[in-house]
């Protein structure tokens, strides 16, 4: 990785009116810097650093925080490079201008796309101040030193950074700034506690649930089953209600506003609804019975095709072949939707947690026919996202309630709303073929068939095994339907991972050979083909898994299983440790080797990976949403099995030392560990999971 950065123009710097020195980050020739903080303009830079004249740097980022850690790792980048002590560094949701390029937290690439910007603004302002000191000193720059957050000189002589302010804001902005050698690094790959630790245990409002101003009113509503529409509604006992104001129609659905949270909640049980067009075709059995003979008559959209599949097919010796069928999945975050508008002739105020700002700003703008303009966005942190808060449905709803109701609207989700409404993982199957001749695979077939969404693109398709066969051939169908899906953790790959390893495990089990070796064999015929991964890097997560666990030494009465994959430009390897006790399956203990580049907060990293790990193993053994006439058949966790903790494993996670830059970590480790888990099953009991939920 190179360890230089240029580009012109690509910081500006202002002097603030109280004397503190801001940096813009990314800016173009055009750019005009503000001197106040009031007025940062994200259309402009992709975030900014404040330096005060008491020596703390504050970094404005407009990336949401959604618990994936970013507002501890990205003042890290910073404080790396501009060499200051970490306990003078703060970090701020950043303000939000009338456009909102940028800010998107989804696909794990905020750290990815943000890490050179960073790492180049630290080391061109720590680069500013040197030259500053220089000056002042009439000594070479090259003779200086700077650490802490002070700048030393052969002869002994110190300054702080914020004394040379003044100075450095006339300097030009230097285009190549040296960057740090990561062995130099003394903060980036350390553990740091997270920033917001002690409001979140302490109850401090930082969720859109928390917030709350004079004057508002809360608001429920209550939504139709998929496909279906409002025949009619009775709001007499709802209006009857302590704290009841209005009950209003709208897109049909029926919205209760109330003064408190249980007046709207208690409202809304009491409305009585019939409801017209109930679909009795939006059925989990029917789904699958689409599903099956989609794949039985193979009429399929072509993803990827490497040489010719069918004829390998007629050529081999053995043919195997498995069909993994998964179902719906709710999202589930703690924190269910919530939003807050004020919907006012003259402007749309929008607060809540949504992972996209600028989506949520255009469709309320489009909805109500005003200006884009007209509306701001302010971000909270999240009580988790995994992609349910890239939709726009609840802001839109709070929105428009708002609007009709002529007043600022809290909108508030039960569990239950949160669980019927839909923005599902897809219900999908894959149905995988592997032509085998001379004990080596000669052609690999994967068919999707997934319902109401795009399924896996051409780049999804290329993933691990293709590039170490001579005949690949990939394809997917999509059944339409009513109900609504949506990103799901690890989009696709959620339970493409657990599919085709698990599926890695039959073949190794038919050409009897170790499964870790069997991959890295073909990893190795990988090299030199253009794959979207890295063998290299894969065979050494591999490795590194493979010795960490003692793969293969396992003692009497633990059964190994083992799965890897690549996604979100990041490697992951799992291990499980599984026992029977008691004649039931307990997985003990996982290991998870990761090559993610550059590991920034390595607490915030272990974490990601612990938590990808018991979400999936987690969703593989108990997740299951299953639809009659439209309707959920699981609206709270009386009825829909979580993980708990006497199920969790004990886990380890190691890093693969690396130069290369961040990538993904906050859903890579989820597509390898119910394949991880579901391998070592095999072995214990001899029977292969091909369903999940595995204990539904």
């Amino acid at each position: 990785m190179s360890n230089t950065h240029s580009r012109r123009n690509f910081l500006k710097l202002s002097l603030l009116a109280g004397g503190g020195l801001l940096i813009g980050v990314g800016g173009l020739s055009n750019c005009s810097m503000p001197t106040s903080t009031d007025d940062l303009d994200f259309q402009r830079f992709n975030a900014y650093i404040e330096m005060s004249p008491n020596g703390i740097v504050k970094i404005y980022s407009p990336n949401p925080e959604i618990g994936q850690g970013i507002k501890t790792a990205m003042p890290m980048i910073v404080a790396e490079e501009l060499d200051v002590p970490w306990e003078k560094v703060q970090v701020a949701q950043a303000p939000l201008s009338n456009d909102f390029n940028r800010q998107v937290a989804g696909g794990s690439q905020s750290i990815r796309q943000n890490f050179p910007a960073l790492r180049t603004a630290g080391a061109t302002v720590k680069l500013m101040l040197l030259t500053a000191a220089a000056k002042n000193w009439d000594v070479e720059v090259e003779t200086l030193e700077a650490s802490q957050g002070v700048i030393s000189s052969k002869s002994g002589k110190k300054i702080k950074y914020e004394e040379l302010i003044h100075d450095a804001v006339k300097l030009p902005v230097p285009e190549n700034a040296p960057l740090k050698k990561v062995e130099e690094f003394t903060l980036i790959g350390t553990a740091v506690n997270n920033v917001d630790i002690d409001p979140i245990i302490t109850g401090k409002p930082l969720f859109g649930v928390d917030y709350k101003e004079k004057g508002m009113k809360y608001a429920a509503v209550a939504r139709p089953p998929f496909g279906a529409s409002l025949k009619s509604v009775d709001d007499t006992e709802a209006k009857g209600v302590k704290g009841v104001e209005q009950v209003i129609q709208f897109n049909h659905k029926v919205a209760v506003i109330a003064s408190s949270t249980w007046a709207a909640f208690k409202g809304k049980s009491k409305l009585k609804i019939e409801w017209d067009n109930l679909q009795d075709d939006e059925n989990t059995d029917l789904f699958d019975q689409k599903m099956h003979e989609t794949l039985r008559k193979g009429n399929l959209e072509e993803k990827i095709t490497h040489g010719n599949f069918a004829e390998a097919k007629t050529k081999a010796d053995k043919v195997i072949e498995k069909t993994y069928e998964a179902p719906f999945l709710p999202h589930n975050t703690m924190e269910p939707m919530n939003f807050f508008a004020d919907v006012t002739p003259q402007k749309i105020r929008l607060i809540g947690p949504t992972q996209v700002p600028k989506a949520s700003a255009n469709v309320v703008a489009k909805l109500l026919d005003r200006n884009v303009e007209d509306i701001t966005v302010e971000m909270t942190r999240m009580g988790g996202g995994f992609g349910r808060r890239l939709s726009t449905d609840y802001a839109e709803d709070a929105a428009m309630v708002s609007h009709l109701a002529k007043a600022p609207i809290k909108l508030m989700y039960t569990r239950e709303d949160d669980m019927a409404v839909g923005q599902y993982r897809p219900k999908v199957k894959y149905k995988i073929t592997a032509a085998v001749k001379n004990n080596e695979l000669i052609g690999y077939q994967l068919q999707e068939v997934i319902v109401n969404n795009k399924g896996m693109n051409k780049g999804i398709a290329k993933f691990f095994p293709f590039g170490t066969v001579d005949h690949y051939s990939a394809t997917s169908s999509n059944i339409p339907a009513d109900v609504t899906t949506l990103w799901w953790r690890a989009p696709i790959t959620n339970f493409l991972g657990f599919a085709t390893e698990s599926f890695m495990d039959e073949l190794a089990i038919t050409l009897q050979k170790d499964p870790i070796a069997l991959r890295m064999e073909l990893l190795e015929k990988a090299k030199g083909q253009k794959v979207p991964y890295s063998p290299e890097r894969m065979q050494k997560t591999i490795q590194l898994v493979k010795e960490k666990s003692n793969w293969g030494n396992a003692p009497s009465g633990v059964y190994q299983g083992f799965a890897c994959y690549y996604s979100h430009n990041s490697y992951v390897a799992e291990v499980c440790d599984l026992e029977m006790i008691d004649g039931k399956p307990v997985a003990k203990r996982f290991y998870a080797g990761v090559d993610c580049g550059i590991v920034i907060n390595t607490s915030g990293a272990k974490s990601q990976i612990e938590g990808a790990i018991l979400d999936g193993i987690g969703h593989a053994m108990y997740g299951n949403l299953e639809l009659k006439d439209g309707i959920a058949q699981s609206k709270n966790f009386d009825q829909y099995k979580l993980i708990r903790m006497m199920d969790t494993p004990t886990i380890e996670t190691y890093f693969v030392d690396s130069n290369e830059a961040p990538t993904g970590l906050g859903e890579p480790g989820m597509p390898p560990a119910g394949a991880a888990y579901a391998n070592a099953y095999v072995k214990a009991t001899g029977k292969r999971m091909l369903q999940q939920p595995f204990f539904g």
